[in-house]
């Protein structure tokens, strides 16, 4: 015997013995075309100026948090099955970072938007520079 075999022999458990967590290339291969997708939609709203800015963030936001859930289950492997219940654990404290960071981004936004530099307006008209530029 190996002493790879030896030593999962020792902890109990082998390569595969989890029932129903079984990952092939197709897996890795749908995981990938997603993320492309997920991906490029966002960039194509973004360069071809399909939707108004304010909508735009939010959309953009909306694909990240997909994405990140495609890279948990498709690449990281973290479903409700494997590892007795606990990469559930970790896919639920992840949601909930996740909302904290997209609700935080949304926030900082909104406000660095508003309160960034109040006498641009003015500027703007002597510069020729409006507020799209900081958009």
């Amino acid at each position: 015997m190996s002493a790879h075999h030896h030593n999962d022999a020792l902890h109990g458990h082998g390569h595969g013995d989890e029932p129903g967590v079984h990952y092939s290339l197709k897996d890795y291969t749908i995981g990938f075309v997603l993320a492309v997708i997920l991906t490029v939609i966002p960039f194509w709203l973004v360069m071809g100026n399909v939707l108004p800015p304010e909508t735009t963030k939010f959309v953009i936001l909306g694909f990240a948090a997909v994405q990140l859930v495609v890279h948990m289950v498709y690449f990281l492997h973290l479903n409700a099955k494997s590892e007795g219940g606990w990469n559930m654990m970790a896919l639920i404290l992840t949601l909930i970072l996740l909302v904290i960071v997209l609700s935080g981004s949304i926030w900082v936004m909104y406000h660095m938007n508003a309160n960034m530099m109040p006498g641009m307006g003015d500027a703007a008209a002597v510069t020729g520079h409006g507020m799209h530029d900081m958009q």
